[in-house]
């Protein structure tokens, strides 16, 4: 009796550790489809239109609007900003100018074709003010033009990856971070 029992429970195992292996070699064949139901690409025509049209990096744009609205087009955050790329009214307006565009109205901004032109545009000229240095980019679109050129000013922050943790604002180094980190999974995965 004993031996039969034994040998029930290592069919057990052995169904187990089968189903286990099967288990295991269907998310590794699979771990691309699993990571892009966690990192979509949403977008993908109007994202790479205006990528190409302003000489912006695809996957950095991507990885922003994951960053700031996780692909809601109707995202309003607490201060305001709106849309994908969370854009505020008054930048959009003055991106608008810049760009020859009519005013903007607050809706227009939650339209996504909207809003990624505005933000791609908008990279593409904080890319331009700052050299292209991807971490002074970003910590600008996040914490403001302003904030960024006065801490250049005072010394408070020099740019580059290895000088995130310089940033003045904790919630602007966690950002840069966040988003560098998901423009690295999109390169990788699309």
């Amino acid at each position: 009796m004993a031996a039969a029992f034994r040998k029930r429970l290592n069919r057990g195992r052995i169904k187990r550790r089968v189903f286990f292996l099967l288990l295991v070699l269907l998310i590794l064949f699979n771990s691309g489809n699993i990571a892009r139901f966690f990192y979509p690409f949403p977008y993908r025509d109007t994202i790479f239109f205006y990528a190409n049209k302003y000489h912006v990096d695809p996957f950095l744009l991507v990885a922003i609007m994951k960053t700031e609205s996780n692909f809601n087009s109707r995202a309003v955050s607490d201060r305001g900003a709106r849309g994908l790329m969370q854009i505020m009214p008054e930048t959009g307006q003055w991106i608008a100018r810049q760009i020859g565009e009519p005013a903007i109205s607050m809706e227009k901004l939650l339209d996504p074709e909207t809003s990624i032109k505005l933000g791609a545009w908008y990279i593409a000229d904080l890319g331009k003010e700052f050299n292209g240095d991807i971490v002074l980019v970003l910590a600008a679109y996040n914490g403001g033009l302003g904030n960024v050129k006065d801490w250049l000013d005072r010394k408070n922050l020099s740019g580059g990856e290895e000088k995130i943790d310089e940033i003045p604002f904790p919630e602007t180094r966690l950002y840069v971070r966040k988003v560098l980190l998901h423009q690295h999974i999109y390169h990788y995965l699309y």
